[in-house]
């Protein structure tokens, strides 16, 4: 009999601004519809559209989301245990203040947990993994020159699950992932909202240097160039806490500018 010819798979192209948007049935079920409440939540929250400190009601989540009550309530619950909101029985929600003193000592949680997850990726990656991170890197080395942040953590949020799945450990993920959401969104501001982090040039170095390692299986090559990016974080606290205007940390800091 003749053989019949499969098409190869092909890599999906990389999006450079935002989340692609699921296929037609993907919201039909209710796993489904909560992880789109809580990536959507959750972008917000790094971009700060919710800005820190504020006060809202859920009601107010489910317009900005356009999802259903039950949805955003899961999302909320699990956001509030990663300490990214906070509940208030019978007065609303509240996105948590930043900061900065705490998520630089958490800093140093996800140093060592980052360490093991990008050791166990540079020891464990298949193929499939190596061939998608090889991808990236060629799509950040691309468009580099004109890359905005926003577009970056859009890049960055895939990455963070590709190592998480090449390392196959799921036992860290569920400590890791909020921890990247807190430090994406450091790394926003300080781009975002600081003269000296207007570039991603710096951002984007260190995270080729991780990939490379990564993809061609160097272990003490990707330990030294992950120590290098948690180091480059580390240093944007310096930064923000020199020159971020403290409103962007709390916005009810706000309310006693008329005082």
């Amino acid at each position: 009999m003749p053989r019949i010819a499969h098409p190869r798979p092909r890599l999906v192209e990389v999006s450079a601004a935002r989340p692609e948007p699921p296929p037609a049935d993907a919201g039909r079920t209710p796993r489904n519809l909560y992880a789109r409440a809580h990536e959507a939540i959750e972008a917000c929250l790094v971009t700060c559209e919710l800005q820190p400190g504020r006060h809202l009601a859920t009601q107010e989540l489910r317009d900005l989301v356009q999802l259903g009550r039950t949805p955003v309530h899961q999302a909320v619950t699990r956001l509030a245990e990663d300490t990214l909101l906070r509940v208030h029985p019978r007065r609303g929600l509240q996105v948590a203040p930043i900061d900065l003193a705490r998520e630089r000592a958490l800093l140093r949680l996800r140093r060592d947990m980052e360490r093991f997850v990008i050791r166990l990726a540079a020891e464990k990656s298949g193929s499939s993994h190596r061939n998608q991170m090889l991808h990236i890197k060629r799509h950040l080395r691309e468009n580099q020159a004109g890359m905005t942040i926003d577009a970056f953590n859009v890049i960055d949020r895939r990455l963070d699950r590709l190592f998480l799945a090449a390392a196959g450990e799921p036992f860290v993920e569920n400590t890791l992932r909020p921890l990247h959401t807190i430090f994406r969104r450091i790394g926003w501001l300080y781009h975002s909202k600081v003269a000296s982090g207007s570039s991603v040039t710096k951002t984007v170095d260190v995270h080729l240097a991780l990939i490379d390692a990564v993809a061609n299986c160097h272990v003490e090559q990707a330990l030294r160039a992950s120590d290098e990016l948690i180091g480059f974080v580390d240093s944007m606290f310096d930064v923000l806490e020199r020159e971020i205007d403290p409103v962007l940390l709390d916005c009810s800091l706000g309310d006693f500018d008329g005082l």
